[in-house]
Protein backbone atom coordinates (compact mmCIF):
# COMPACT_ATOMS: atom_id res chain seq x y z
CA UNK A 1 0.00 0.00 0.00
CA UNK A 2 1.67 2.90 -1.07
CA UNK A 3 1.57 5.86 1.53
CA UNK A 4 0.48 9.96 0.83
CA UNK A 5 3.13 12.06 2.60
CA UNK A 6 1.39 14.23 5.27
CA UNK A 7 1.72 17.70 4.90
CA UNK A 8 4.26 18.35 7.65
CA UNK A 9 4.60 21.52 9.42
CA UNK A 10 8.48 22.67 9.13
CA UNK A 11 8.28 24.39 12.62
CA UNK A 12 7.89 21.35 14.43
CA UNK A 13 9.69 18.50 12.62
CA UNK A 14 11.11 17.31 15.84
CA UNK A 15 12.19 18.27 18.98
CA UNK A 16 15.69 18.79 16.94
CA UNK A 17 14.79 17.76 13.61
CA UNK A 18 15.99 20.70 10.39
CA UNK A 19 16.51 22.62 7.46
CA UNK A 20 19.23 25.01 5.08
CA UNK A 21 21.32 28.54 4.60
CA UNK A 22 24.25 29.15 3.19
CA UNK A 23 26.39 32.48 2.36
CA UNK A 24 29.59 33.84 0.89
CA UNK A 25 32.19 36.83 1.60
CA UNK A 26 35.15 38.90 0.33
CA UNK A 27 37.14 41.32 2.08
CA UNK A 28 40.86 41.05 3.00
CA UNK A 29 41.77 40.57 6.57
CA UNK A 30 39.18 38.22 7.66
CA UNK A 31 38.52 35.14 9.16
CA UNK A 32 39.93 33.04 11.87
CA UNK A 33 44.14 33.06 12.45
CA UNK A 34 46.28 31.10 15.13
CA UNK A 35 50.05 31.95 15.11
CA UNK A 36 50.77 29.30 12.20
CA UNK A 37 47.07 29.56 10.18
CA UNK A 38 46.73 31.36 7.36
CA UNK A 39 44.10 34.21 7.34
CA UNK A 40 40.91 33.18 5.77
CA UNK A 41 39.38 35.48 3.24
CA UNK A 42 42.94 37.03 2.19
CA UNK A 43 42.62 35.41 -1.20
CA UNK A 44 39.59 37.11 -2.15
CA UNK A 45 39.31 40.22 -3.70
CA UNK A 46 37.65 43.63 -2.10
CA UNK A 47 37.14 45.93 0.63
CA UNK A 48 35.02 47.58 2.57
CA UNK A 49 34.28 51.25 0.57
CA UNK A 50 31.87 53.80 0.73
CA UNK A 51 28.67 52.45 -1.39
CA UNK A 52 25.38 54.36 -2.27
CA UNK A 53 22.03 53.53 -0.83
CA UNK A 54 21.04 52.14 2.68
CA UNK A 55 23.01 50.19 5.46
CA UNK A 56 26.11 51.07 6.86
CA UNK A 57 27.62 53.02 4.24
CA UNK A 58 30.26 50.69 3.69
CA UNK A 59 29.95 47.70 1.09
CA UNK A 60 30.96 44.66 2.89
CA UNK A 61 31.82 41.91 0.56
CA UNK A 62 31.45 38.33 1.60
CA UNK A 63 32.55 35.24 -0.65
CA UNK A 64 31.72 31.61 0.08
CA UNK A 65 31.58 28.66 -1.80
CA UNK A 66 30.98 25.06 -1.96
CA UNK A 67 27.64 22.71 -2.49
CA UNK A 68 25.53 22.80 -5.45
CA UNK A 69 23.08 21.06 -3.78
CA UNK A 70 21.94 24.71 -1.46
CA UNK A 71 23.14 26.96 -4.93
CA UNK A 72 19.81 27.96 -5.86
CA UNK A 73 18.58 28.64 -2.38
CA UNK A 74 21.28 30.70 -1.51
CA UNK A 75 21.11 32.76 -4.39
CA UNK A 76 17.56 34.14 -3.98
CA UNK A 77 18.53 34.05 -0.37
CA UNK A 78 21.93 36.15 -0.64
CA UNK A 79 20.01 38.56 -3.98
CA UNK A 80 16.38 39.26 -1.48
CA UNK A 81 18.77 40.33 1.90
CA UNK A 82 21.29 42.72 -0.49
CA UNK A 83 17.60 44.15 -1.50
CA UNK A 84 15.64 43.88 0.93
CA UNK A 85 17.51 44.33 4.20
CA UNK A 86 20.85 45.94 3.15
CA UNK A 87 22.20 47.06 -0.33
CA UNK A 88 25.84 47.68 1.10
CA UNK A 89 26.16 43.56 1.39
CA UNK A 90 27.14 41.91 -1.31
CA UNK A 91 27.57 37.90 -0.84
CA UNK A 92 29.12 35.79 -3.64
CA UNK A 93 28.67 32.56 -3.63
CA UNK A 94 30.57 29.90 -5.76
CA UNK A 95 28.75 27.05 -6.95
CA UNK A 96 31.50 24.14 -6.89
CA UNK A 97 30.78 21.11 -5.26
CA UNK A 98 31.16 20.27 -1.46
CA UNK A 99 34.54 18.88 -2.01
CA UNK A 100 36.20 21.79 -3.44
CA UNK A 101 34.02 24.19 -0.99
CA UNK A 102 35.73 22.08 2.04
CA UNK A 103 39.20 22.10 0.57
CA UNK A 104 38.69 26.12 0.20
CA UNK A 105 37.08 26.49 4.23
CA UNK A 106 39.98 24.84 5.28
CA UNK A 107 42.56 26.88 3.33
CA UNK A 108 41.51 29.97 4.24
CA UNK A 109 40.48 31.80 1.27
CA UNK A 110 36.83 32.16 1.26
CA UNK A 111 35.03 33.70 4.57
CA UNK A 112 32.59 30.39 4.63
CA UNK A 113 31.90 27.37 2.94
CA UNK A 114 29.27 25.44 2.39
CA UNK A 115 28.56 21.60 2.22
CA UNK A 116 25.77 18.53 2.25
CA UNK A 117 28.50 16.06 4.08
CA UNK A 118 29.68 16.55 7.70
CA UNK A 119 33.30 17.61 7.76
CA UNK A 120 35.30 14.45 8.91
CA UNK A 121 38.35 12.33 8.74
CA UNK A 122 41.24 13.92 7.01
CA UNK A 123 39.68 17.18 6.69
CA UNK A 124 38.73 17.27 9.95
CA UNK A 125 42.12 16.62 10.65
CA UNK A 126 43.67 18.97 8.05
CA UNK A 127 41.28 21.69 9.58
CA UNK A 128 42.06 21.04 13.31
CA UNK A 129 45.79 20.65 12.94
CA UNK A 130 45.61 24.50 10.47
CA UNK A 131 43.66 25.82 13.25
CA UNK A 132 44.36 24.21 16.45
CA UNK A 133 40.87 24.36 17.01
CA UNK A 134 37.53 22.91 15.74
CA UNK A 135 35.06 23.90 12.28
CA UNK A 136 31.73 25.09 13.12
CA UNK A 137 29.16 24.02 10.84
CA UNK A 138 25.41 24.99 11.04
CA UNK A 139 22.93 23.30 9.39
CA UNK A 140 20.78 25.75 6.98
CA UNK A 141 18.63 23.43 5.06
CA UNK A 142 17.31 20.35 4.05
CA UNK A 143 16.28 18.89 0.97
CA UNK A 144 15.80 15.41 -1.18
CA UNK A 145 18.08 13.50 -3.47
CA UNK A 146 15.81 12.47 -6.18
CA UNK A 147 16.48 10.01 -9.10
CA UNK A 148 15.41 12.02 -12.34
CA UNK A 149 14.94 10.54 -15.34
CA UNK A 150 14.23 11.52 -18.83
CA UNK A 151 11.54 9.15 -20.49
CA UNK A 152 8.87 10.97 -22.34
CA UNK A 153 5.34 9.69 -21.94
CA UNK A 154 6.08 7.38 -18.29
CA UNK A 155 5.45 9.67 -15.50
CA UNK A 156 4.95 8.16 -12.17
CA UNK A 157 7.31 5.88 -12.15
CA UNK A 158 8.27 3.75 -9.53
CA UNK A 159 11.18 2.24 -8.91
CA UNK A 160 11.37 -0.55 -6.00
CA UNK A 161 14.48 -0.81 -3.93
CA UNK A 162 15.87 -4.15 -5.74
CA UNK A 163 15.39 -1.90 -9.11
CA UNK A 164 17.22 1.39 -8.35
CA UNK A 165 19.99 -0.31 -6.49
CA UNK A 166 20.63 -2.86 -9.74
CA UNK A 167 20.54 0.28 -11.68
CA UNK A 168 22.95 2.12 -9.99
CA UNK A 169 25.26 -0.88 -9.95
CA UNK A 170 24.90 -1.51 -13.44
CA UNK A 171 23.34 -4.87 -13.07
CA UNK A 172 19.86 -3.40 -14.90
CA UNK A 173 20.07 -1.96 -18.47
CA UNK A 174 17.17 -1.45 -20.15
CA UNK A 175 13.74 0.02 -19.63
CA UNK A 176 11.87 -2.41 -19.79
CA UNK A 177 13.90 -4.58 -17.34
CA UNK A 178 11.69 -6.79 -15.56
CA UNK A 179 12.44 -5.63 -12.10
CA UNK A 180 11.27 -2.19 -13.46
CA UNK A 181 8.34 -3.45 -15.26
CA UNK A 182 6.94 -5.25 -12.24
CA UNK A 183 6.32 -1.85 -10.17
CA UNK A 184 4.48 -0.25 -13.21
CA UNK A 185 1.79 -2.33 -14.20
CA UNK A 186 0.07 -0.72 -17.25
CA UNK A 187 2.92 0.96 -18.31
CA UNK A 188 4.72 -0.31 -22.05
CA UNK A 189 8.06 0.66 -20.98
CA UNK A 190 10.78 0.73 -24.03
CA UNK A 191 13.34 -1.22 -24.95
CA UNK A 192 15.70 1.16 -24.26
CA UNK A 193 19.32 1.36 -22.98
CA UNK A 194 19.37 2.90 -19.45
CA UNK A 195 22.16 5.58 -18.99
CA UNK A 196 22.83 6.33 -15.22
CA UNK A 197 24.60 9.76 -14.50
CA UNK A 198 26.41 10.69 -11.74
CA UNK A 199 28.63 13.35 -10.37
CA UNK A 200 32.15 13.77 -11.72
CA UNK A 201 33.22 16.17 -8.21
CA UNK A 202 33.74 15.96 -4.72
CA UNK A 203 29.96 16.21 -4.19
CA UNK A 204 27.90 16.86 -1.21
CA UNK A 205 24.71 15.49 -3.06
CA UNK A 206 27.01 12.45 -3.89
CA UNK A 207 27.71 11.44 -0.03
CA UNK A 208 24.18 11.60 0.54
CA UNK A 209 22.88 9.56 -2.16
CA UNK A 210 25.59 6.89 -1.90
CA UNK A 211 25.04 6.98 2.38
CA UNK A 212 21.51 5.45 1.53
CA UNK A 213 22.46 3.18 -1.23
CA UNK A 214 25.43 1.36 1.17
CA UNK A 215 22.67 0.81 3.27
CA UNK A 216 19.71 0.01 1.41
CA UNK A 217 21.83 -2.29 -1.31
CA UNK A 218 23.42 -5.42 -0.14
CA UNK A 219 25.81 -5.54 -3.05
CA UNK A 220 26.79 -1.97 -3.40
CA UNK A 221 30.71 -2.23 -3.85
CA UNK A 222 31.61 1.89 -3.44
CA UNK A 223 31.32 2.41 -0.10
CA UNK A 224 30.46 6.31 0.87
CA UNK A 225 32.05 9.52 0.70
CA UNK A 226 32.22 12.63 -1.63
CA UNK A 227 33.43 10.72 -4.13
CA UNK A 228 32.97 7.15 -5.25
CA UNK A 229 34.49 4.34 -8.27
CA UNK A 230 31.19 4.09 -9.57
CA UNK A 231 30.49 0.83 -10.79
CA UNK A 232 28.56 2.52 -14.23
CA UNK A 233 27.25 5.40 -15.73
CA UNK A 234 28.86 8.89 -16.96
CA UNK A 235 29.82 11.81 -14.86
CA UNK A 236 28.66 15.69 -14.90
CA UNK A 237 29.88 18.62 -13.34
CA UNK A 238 27.83 19.82 -10.15
CA UNK A 239 24.00 19.37 -9.74
CA UNK A 240 24.11 21.57 -12.97
CA UNK A 241 25.68 19.07 -15.01
CA UNK A 242 23.92 16.13 -13.97
CA UNK A 243 20.70 17.53 -14.48
CA UNK A 244 22.07 18.53 -18.07
CA UNK A 245 23.11 15.33 -18.72
CA UNK A 246 19.53 13.98 -18.02
CA UNK A 247 17.49 16.56 -19.78
CA UNK A 248 19.83 16.63 -22.52
CA UNK A 249 19.83 12.70 -23.45
CA UNK A 250 16.78 10.57 -23.38
CA UNK A 251 16.89 7.30 -21.23
CA UNK A 252 19.23 9.03 -18.93
CA UNK A 253 18.51 8.39 -14.85
CA UNK A 254 20.67 9.86 -12.40
CA UNK A 255 20.52 11.40 -8.78
CA UNK A 256 20.00 15.29 -7.79
CA UNK A 257 18.91 17.80 -5.63
CA UNK A 258 14.68 17.83 -5.49
CA UNK A 259 15.18 21.92 -6.31
CA UNK A 260 16.96 21.45 -9.75
CA UNK A 261 14.13 18.56 -10.71
CA UNK A 262 11.52 21.05 -9.67
CA UNK A 263 12.59 24.02 -11.36
CA UNK A 264 13.78 22.27 -14.77
CA UNK A 265 11.10 20.02 -14.92
CA UNK A 266 12.41 16.86 -15.05
CA UNK A 267 10.57 13.93 -14.33
CA UNK A 268 10.82 12.29 -10.71
CA UNK A 269 10.47 8.62 -9.61
CA UNK A 270 8.78 7.71 -6.55
CA UNK A 271 11.20 5.31 -4.96
CA UNK A 272 11.02 2.22 -2.19
CA UNK A 273 11.46 3.01 1.17
CA UNK A 274 12.63 1.10 4.12
CA UNK A 275 9.10 0.18 5.22
CA UNK A 276 7.95 -1.28 1.79
CA UNK A 277 5.78 2.48 0.85
CA UNK A 278 6.61 4.29 -2.58
CA UNK A 279 7.37 7.72 -1.74
CA UNK A 280 7.03 10.54 -4.10
CA UNK A 281 9.53 13.56 -3.60
CA UNK A 282 8.55 16.68 -2.27
CA UNK A 283 9.82 18.52 0.48
CA UNK A 284 6.89 17.17 3.14
CA UNK A 285 7.97 13.73 2.09
CA UNK A 286 11.93 14.72 3.03
CA UNK A 287 11.03 16.17 6.24
CA UNK A 288 9.36 13.14 7.46
CA UNK A 289 13.08 11.86 6.80
CA UNK A 290 14.07 13.94 10.29
CA UNK A 291 10.79 13.89 11.99
CA UNK A 292 11.57 12.54 15.98
CA UNK A 293 15.18 12.20 15.23
CA UNK A 294 18.00 14.05 17.39
CA UNK A 295 20.56 16.76 16.03
CA UNK A 296 23.64 16.18 17.37
CA UNK A 297 25.91 18.81 19.38
CA UNK A 298 27.68 19.56 16.08
CA UNK A 299 24.64 19.36 14.04
CA UNK A 300 26.26 16.82 11.83
CA UNK A 301 23.18 14.78 11.50
CA UNK A 302 23.24 11.57 8.99
CA UNK A 303 19.91 9.01 8.62
CA UNK A 304 20.81 6.57 5.83
CA UNK A 305 17.67 4.75 5.73
CA UNK A 306 15.02 6.46 7.52
CA UNK A 307 12.03 4.36 9.42
CA UNK A 308 9.63 6.83 8.60
CA UNK A 309 6.99 5.00 6.95
CA UNK A 310 6.30 8.28 5.10
CA UNK A 311 9.47 9.41 4.45
CA UNK A 312 11.28 9.71 1.41
CA UNK A 313 14.07 7.45 1.50
CA UNK A 314 16.78 9.65 0.03
CA UNK A 315 17.31 13.50 1.97
CA UNK A 316 19.90 15.18 4.01
CA UNK A 317 21.19 18.64 5.51
CA UNK A 318 23.19 21.10 4.26
CA UNK A 319 25.62 23.34 6.03
CA UNK A 320 27.37 26.84 6.46
CA UNK A 321 30.91 26.27 7.20
CA UNK A 322 31.88 29.16 9.57
CA UNK A 323 35.46 29.76 11.44
CA UNK A 324 35.76 29.73 15.15
CA UNK A 325 37.58 33.35 15.09
CA UNK A 326 37.61 36.42 13.11
CA UNK A 327 39.33 39.14 12.81
CA UNK A 328 37.50 41.56 11.06
CA UNK A 329 34.59 42.09 13.32
CA UNK A 330 32.07 44.08 11.37
CA UNK A 331 32.98 41.50 8.58
CA UNK A 332 31.36 38.50 11.17
CA UNK A 333 28.70 40.57 12.03
CA UNK A 334 27.11 40.60 8.79
CA UNK A 335 28.00 37.26 8.13
CA UNK A 336 26.05 36.31 11.68
CA UNK A 337 23.20 38.76 10.32
CA UNK A 338 22.68 37.09 6.80
CA UNK A 339 22.43 33.49 8.40
CA UNK A 340 19.92 34.65 11.24
CA UNK A 341 17.96 36.43 8.45
CA UNK A 342 18.19 33.48 5.94
CA UNK A 343 17.03 30.78 8.71
CA UNK A 344 14.02 33.19 10.03
CA UNK A 345 12.48 36.10 7.55
CA UNK A 346 14.23 34.13 4.89
CA UNK A 347 11.55 31.10 5.19
CA UNK A 348 9.14 31.75 2.59
CA UNK A 349 11.75 31.38 0.00
CA UNK A 350 13.26 28.26 1.56
CA UNK A 351 9.76 26.86 1.24
CA UNK A 352 9.21 28.79 -1.99
CA UNK A 353 11.84 26.68 -4.02
CA UNK A 354 11.24 23.27 -2.27
CA UNK A 355 13.44 22.69 0.50
CA UNK A 356 12.86 22.39 4.19
CA UNK A 357 13.00 25.26 6.46
CA UNK A 358 15.43 25.03 10.27
CA UNK A 359 12.50 24.44 12.80
CA UNK A 360 12.08 27.30 15.70
CA UNK A 361 14.60 24.82 18.29
CA UNK A 362 16.97 24.37 15.54
CA UNK A 363 17.41 27.55 15.01
CA UNK A 364 17.70 28.79 18.31
CA UNK A 365 20.60 26.38 18.50
CA UNK A 366 22.40 27.99 15.81
CA UNK A 367 21.78 31.15 16.53
CA UNK A 368 23.88 30.46 20.21
CA UNK A 369 26.41 28.68 18.25
CA UNK A 370 27.18 31.83 16.40
CA UNK A 371 27.39 34.00 19.21
CA UNK A 372 30.32 31.63 20.52
CA UNK A 373 32.37 32.74 17.28
CA UNK A 374 35.22 34.95 18.47
CA UNK A 375 36.61 38.55 16.66
CA UNK A 376 39.69 39.36 17.62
Amino acid sequence: MRLRPNFLNPSRVVAASLSAVALAVSVTGCGPRTADAPTPGTATPGTATTAQGGGSGQTVAISGAGATFPAPLYQRWFAAYNQEVDNNVQVSYQSVGSGAGLEQYINGTVDFGASDAPIQGDRLKSFQDKYSAEPIQVPMAAGAVVLAYNLPGFDNLKLSREAYCAIVEGRVTRWNDPLIAAENAGQNLPDQPITFAHRSDGSGTTFIFVNHINAACPTWPAGVGTSVDWPTGVGGQGNEGVSAQIQQNEGTIGYIEYAYAKLNNIQMAELENKTGNYIAPSAQSASAVFEGVPIPEDFGLTVPDPENPQAFPIAGLTWIMIYPQYQDAAKWNTIKDVITWSLTEGRPITEELGYIPMPETIVERVQNTLNKVQVQ
